[in-house]
């Protein structure tokens, strides 16, 4: 059986949905709430939900029959600002659930982040050993979390105390796909804009603050979704070397590449409204993103990754313009 925390969210859904599709038995650690979350997990059969309080007892009563573990419940929000509560989340539970899998040597595969890199000042290459994780400076609470496991886990393998007889850290650049209607804020731009773009009206993008980007050539590396799953599923499939990896498409492209992506796909011209970036967000906006993708591809990772507007074309088709848009 496999276990993924965080299975009813954006990444974990998508995750649950490909394995139960592949006949795996999936067990669920995470929580539904009062909205339509539990929808991103209905069409597939798992076989036990739990929330995180009772993940110990769940662990006790089942831990003989998990064979791998997917860790990708935490709070994602950038915004969130409760430092005490991401910790918990984040940090300390992220610790339980590798002592965890050591002590019972469960291979493991959890979440990082890209929000570790900070504004990129240090680059975007995915090295594991401590100095290299210690000159990384992220720009929230979030990121800081990420880093801060990141770091302990480093230093655990440098000091040879027991880890999990394999285990991968994967940080997320830009993922947008299905799933995600329940982030509100969160949700990826292609989400959000889309009821604008079927409707022709126009969309709201920041303008540049920053002399070498023009307005809308601000740049992110947008990986879909199902890009991110396959690399989840490979990693437990071939066991690459234990480490922390990038997870983009290794190619950087525009706002406005992907505006145009999403206004293509249904058949509707871009127009854009452009808006100041707020001043309160402006220090630490992100003009540049793009995953160094060597270290996967050189573990033997050889599949394609979507552009934009191949991935973008994926989403409106298969969900976004349907009556059930949930994977």
């Amino acid at each position: 059986m496999i276990l993924v925390t965080g299975g009813t969210g954006f990444i974990g859904s998508n995750l649950v949905g490909a394995l139960a599709d592949a006949g795996e038995r999936v067990s669920i650690c995470d929580s539904l709430g009062t909205g339509e979350k539990w929808r991103n997990i209905a069409k597939h059969e798992i076989d036990e939900l739990v929330g995180p309080d009772r993940l110990d007892d769940f662990l006790t009563r089942r831990g003989g029959d998990i064979s791998f573990v997917y860790h990708m419940g935490a709070i994602s929000a950038t915004t969130e600002t409760d430092a005490d509560l991401i910790a918990d989340s984040n940090l300390r539970l992220s610790q339980h659930i590798w002592r965890w899998c050591a002590a019972h040597q469960v291979p493991l595969v959890y979440a990082s982040s890209a929000a570790t890199y900070g504004d990129g000042a240090q680059g975007f290459r995915d090295a594991d050993n401590p100095a290299s994780l210690a000159a990384l400076r992220p720009l929230n609470a979030y990121g800081w979390s990420k880093l801060a496991f990141d770091r302990w886990v480093a230093r655990e393998v440098e000091e040879g105390r027991p880890a999990p007889p394999s285990w991968a850290g994967l940080k997320f650049f830009n993922v947008y796909g299905p799933n995600e209607y329940h982030k509100d804020d969160m949700r990826s731009v292609v989400t959000k804009a889309y009821p604008d773009a079927t409707a022709g009206r126009e969309v709201t993008l920041f303008r540049s603050h920053h002399p070498d980007f023009e307005d809308g050539g601000q740049m992110r590396d947008f990986v879909y979704v199902s890009d991110c799953i396959d690399v989840m599923l490979w990693i437990r499939d071939h066991r690459p070397a234990s480490g922390i990896y990038n997870l983009g498409t290794g190619r950087a492209q525009t706002w406005l590449e992907l505006m145009g992506a999403l206004y293509s796909a249904v058949g509707r011209d871009l127009n854009v409204k452009w808006v100041d970036t707020p001043p309160e967000i402006r220090d630490k906006y992100q003009y540049f993103t793009q995953a160094d993708m060597r270290k996967l591809r050189d573990a033997g990772y050889t599949r394609p990754f979507a552009s934009v507007e191949d991935g973008v074309a994926e989403y409106v088709t298969r969900f976004l313009s349907t009556d059930d848009p949930y994977r």
